[in-house]
């Protein structure tokens, strides 16, 4: 009688968001540092692009890749943190069948998106070690076009079918999802019908992306090194490898927190519930912050570039 029952209730509207059910008293606290790193955030990348705009010694495809990756990273910390600052300071729990599907989707293509990135530097970065007197007809405006257009149709037509999957399903009286934001995991789960294919497909589709991606990574990598370890002249090594540093710090970063967010969602019996919740806000948050610092702290053209503007001022 009790299933009779759910399947004849009302359809789900709306959804309410409990973020850390277990400890509500962290909003408040949290609010401050996630209103700053949000800040940072967007005020960096922000400065970083308009500095590739306005910078023509900037106007080249290493750097137009940049701004891409600056771009997923603003759009990702405006999708999941605005909401999650909503609810921390006004209460705002609920969140709309539409949105609450639309914020998924950003999230899981926007994710894929930026690994994807990475890949295609790396891959700029292999071309101009490995073969730099072939650099400057390989890698080229049109390229970075083609990537462009690549990295976005791929990952955007792989993550699509994930909240159409879970718009599909019958959400019969539960809406209560115990995380502040939309995953596929946490909204599904409140369904009354079987989720099965629905996680079967984002876990497929998610790690041949991710994991695809990342061989490619490291196999750019390896040619790098291999071709590094090559060079007989003094210092050409170090200044070979330091064109490649902050680009690789920042594959090392997203894939290290990438790693700890799925081993803690793995461990979820073992841990906390409000531990995840917690890293998969971070996990949307300090990467976007730290990708445009480490490349203006270590990239002396964008260092430069900077300083220009600020004097312009």
């Amino acid at each position: 009688m009790a299933s009779h029952s759910n399947y004849s209730a009302p359809p789900v509207s709306e959804f309410i968001l409990i973020c850390f059910p277990n400890y509500q008293s962290w909003q408040h606290w949290l609010s401050l540092p996630l209103s700053l790193l949000l800040l940072l955030a967007l005020g960096a990348n922000a400065t970083l692009l308009i500095t590739i705009w306005l910078e023509a010694s900037l106007h080249e495809p290493m750097y137009y890749l940049l701004s891409l990756l600056s771009l997923l990273d603003m759009v990702l910390c405006l999708t999941v943190i605005p909401k999650v600052l909503a609810i921390f300071w006004f209460d705002l729990r609920s969140i709309g069948f539409f949105p609450c599907f639309l914020q998924m989707f950003i999230m899981n293509s926007f994710l894929t998106m930026e690994s994807c990135t990475f890949m295609v530097m790396a891959y700029d970065r292999y071309v101009a070690i490995c073969k730099p007197l072939h650099y400057p007809s390989i890698i080229t405006n049109q390229f970075v076009a083609r990537a462009t257009i690549f990295v976005v149709a791929r990952n955007a037509l792989a993550s699509l079918p994930v909240p159409i999957l879970s718009a599909r399903l019958r959400y019969c009286a539960e809406n209560i999802i115990k995380n502040c934001i939309c995953t596929n995991l946490s909204v599904s789960k409140l369904s009354c019908d079987d989720i099965t294919f629905n996680q079967l497909y984002q876990f497929v589709a998610g790690w041949t992306l991710l994991g695809s991606d990342l061989i490619l990574i490291i196999i750019s990598y390896s040619f790098i090194l291999k071709a590094v370890l090559r060079i007989k002249a003094e210092g050409a090594a170090a200044k070979a490898l330091s064109t490649c540093g902050s680009h690789f710090i920042l594959i090392l970063f997203f894939s290290t927190v990438l790693l700890v967010l799925v081993i803690t969602n793995l461990a979820r019996k073992r841990i906390p519930p409000d531990v995840p919740i917690l890293l998969n806000i971070l996990h949307h948050l300090i990467p976007p912050a730290l990708n445009p610092i480490v490349y203006g702290v270590r990239t002396k053209e964008i260092k430069q570039g900077i300083q220009k503007m600020i004097r312009r001022l």
